[in-house]
């Protein structure tokens, strides 16, 4: 193991990052769990990173993938593509999106940054509003409209980006007010904020739950309320669903139907858990928008073949066996059971999350302060136990990030709890 690390670190960028002291190779894993090149057998709740959404090795996923591979594994958009189209078919209809067109990406990046192109170029105008604590990929224009520093090495941009309150619902200046409070001030933020932007704007890109940001959310209804306000000044709405999507959040399909009281967005991307770990992503936006580029485009690899076989497999396993409403089962209640345990943990600040998605949020014990050491001492911890999680959080925060496969059952759940407890209890 010590000389992969070495290769690693000889060949791979200083800023290419790896979990733990001593880095983990995994093999390979089935249902939620994972097993590292030593043999030890962890319960995954991080599914590489909100990626695998069914289940590790799910024989109906596996089986297209090598049907597939069995019969051609590539040919480009410039081919009519069977497997492609039934799945632009089934995610057409699933967005809620009228008249909707799909474009299938690798990478949520990619997703992100072909959105910001249709916006654009729809609108005439490079401003962009985008959400503070958020992130939305690596990609020049994506790390452009990412408002935590920490995800952002460059001020340079294509794109100029006004960043709006709302986000974060348990910090900043409005954080002690009630929810309708909230909505209204972070309305009127925003309001100021078009009165001094100087021209057309856009779109709003917005992750219903922030990811990287911590899984943080704000009131239901707060994207509504901003939807009126867009409307007024025909700037279009960007849904980013690529951690949020597909069921995960238990309540809704989409993270963006917490806030529908005036309709679907007119963008919506997704990407991570609809390949169960094949690299998918995509736009779906309707025909106007979708069809506003008067210039050629392809894509090389959006909407392979075989990982479109994948994703199709993986979507008709995810409606066939109800996986959202065991996510709002399960996440249900392994959230109670995280707030139990944690209820007497002093550097524990909040716990919060919606469906499989949690986060602890972490601080210096009777402060406000994030506690970044001890999150990395909690997950030295949890994975010293057999258990994998994540962390992330943005301006002045530190989460644990939970986000197990779907298809995680009530003992799993209660397993995950007791080593993270163990976990939380070393690392005080």
């Amino acid at each position: 193991m010590n000389n992969l690390l070495g290769r690693h670190q000889s060949v791979m960028p200083d800023w290419l990052s790896l979990y733990y002291r001593h880095p983990i190779e995994i093999t390979h894993g089935e249902g939620r769990y994972v097993y590292d090149a030593d043999g030890k057998r962890y319960l995954d709740f991080f599914g590489g990173i909100l990626t695998t959404m069914t289940a590790h090795a799910l024989p109906e996923v596996t089986k297209a993938v090598s049907e597939q591979a069995g019969r051609i594994i590539h040919s480009s958009t410039l081919y009519l593509n069977r497997p492609m189209i039934e799945l632009a078919e089934r995610v057409a209809t699933l967005s809620g999106i009228p008249q909707a067109r799909v474009f299938f990406t690798t990478s949520g990046t990619e997703a992100n940054d072909t959105a910001l192109l249709l916006a654009t170029t729809y609108r005439r105008s490079n401003q962009i509003l985008a959400m503070r604590n958020s992130y939305h990929g690596r990609s020049f224009s994506a790390v452009s409209i990412t408002g935590n520093r920490a995800w952002s090495p460059t001020s340079l941009s294509p794109l100029q980006t006004l960043y709006v309150h709302g986000g974060v619902r348990s910090r900043g200046p409005y954080a002690q007010l009630s929810d309708a409070q909230f909505i209204e001030a972070c309305v009127a933020d925003l309001e100021d904020l078009l009165g001094q932007a100087g021209g057309r704007v856009a779109a709003l890109i917005a992750e219903p739950v922030q990811g990287v940001g911590g899984f943080t959310s704000p009131p239901d209804g707060l994207y509504a309320a901003f939807r009126e306000v867009l409307d007024r000044h025909g700037i279009l709405w960007i849904t980013d669903e690529v951690q949020t999507g597909w069921g995960r959040t238990g309540e809704h399909f989409w993270g963006w139907q917490a806030h529908a009281q005036n309709g679907p967005p007119d963008i919506l991307t997704f990407a991570k858990g609809i390949g169960n770990g094949m690299s998918i992503g995509g736009v779906v936006a309707r025909a106007e928008v979708m069809n506003c580029l008067d210039a050629n485009s392809i894509s090389t690899f959006g909407g392979s073949p075989i990982t479109m076989a994948a994703g199709l497999a993986n979507l008709n396993y995810l409606l066939e066996h109800h996986l959202q409403d065991n996510a709002r089962r399960v996440g249900g209640l392994l959230l109670e059971r995280l707030r139990a345990i944690t209820a007497g943990v002093p550097s524990v600040r909040e716990v919060r999350g919606r469906g499989l998605m949690a986060g602890i949020e972490l601080v210096k014990p009777g402060t406000d302060e994030a506690a970044p050491e001890t999150a990395t001492a909690v997950l030295e911890a949890a994975r010293e136990g057999g258990l994998l999680i994540g962390k992330g959080g943005g301006h002045n925060t530190a989460v644990l990030r939970i986000a197990p496969p779907l298809t995680l059952n009530v003992t799993e759940a209660e397993e995950g709890a007791r080593i993270l407890e163990k976990a939380l209890t070393s690392a005080r």
